[in-house]
């Protein structure tokens, strides 16, 4: 296992891995109070996905294991937020800090809401917040231990992984009519930039190839790298990849 460290979260119904680029449109305060924290100080955020059983302050928690995510573009336009980011290193949840305030549907925050249904600053919603709340965060955030992925690839998980991928870019090839020397060469360098010795290669295929935030989620929550690849060849068997 890696470092303990506490980390903002961006819980959603959706799972980023590591090394895949996602981006997102950033309108509720909470989140938007968290994109100002993240860039000020630098700070990567978690994704994680939404556990519909579980509620803190009000607000769906988070599941167990996530994906921390760098951000390596903002933009502004008026009041929404534009990010692309790409998923770093796994991590398990040890402790939820809960959000200082309830979502804008408890009977305590309704009054912020206008009937024209437009939400309030962020200045404005910091100053609901109770005294005896030790924060002044709107989102959730956790403690978390980040898994130790560093290992190297054997050379025949490489192997395994080139193959499934050349049967993926086979098939698109096959769908786009390319011609088929410049299919060969294409495909050749598409997998070996994608695939190598490092661990990060597994998540590249698994980007590409599984949409089902399900399987994704147990990718990440595997104890060991041994087990994602095992997880992952087993998820593109069944799809007939």
């Amino acid at each position: 296992m890696a470092d303990i460290e506490n980390l903002p979260l961006f819980v959603l119904p959706m799972v980023l891995v590591p090394g895949e680029i996602q981006s997102l449109r950033i309108f509720e305060p909470r989140y938007r109070q968290m994109l100002d924290d993240c860039l000020l100080d630098d700070k990567p955020f978690g994704m994680i996905m939404t556990d519909p059983l579980t509620f803190h302050n009000g607000w769906n928690g988070p599941r167990t294991f996530g994906c921390e995510a760098e951000i390596i573009s903002h933009e502004t336009k008026g009041s929404n937020h534009f990010i692309e980011f790409v998923g770093r290193r796994r991590f398990r949840v040890d402790r939820v800090i809960d959000p200082a305030l309830p979502p804008f549907e408890d009977e305590s925050m309704a009054d912020l809401i206008p009937e024209m249904g437009i939400l309030p600053d962020l200045e404005t919603i910091i100053q609901r917040i109770p005294e005896e709340i030790e924060h002044s965060k709107l989102y959730l955030s956790a403690d978390v231990t980040y898994l130790d992925d560093e290992h190297e690839l054997t050379p025949f998980q490489q192997t395994e992984l080139k193959a499934t991928l050349n049967g993926i870019l086979s098939k698109i090839g096959g769908i786009l009519q390319i011609e088929k020397d410049a299919l060969e060469d294409w495909i050749e360098d598409r997998t070996e930039m994608v695939i190598d010795e490092s661990s990060s290669s597994m998540f590249a295929v698994a980007a590409l190839t599984i949409s089902d935030p399900e399987y994704k989620y147990q990718l990440l929550s595997c104890p060991d790298l041994k087990e994602v690849f095992l997880q992952l060849t087993r998820f593109l068997a069944e799809m007939d990849v």
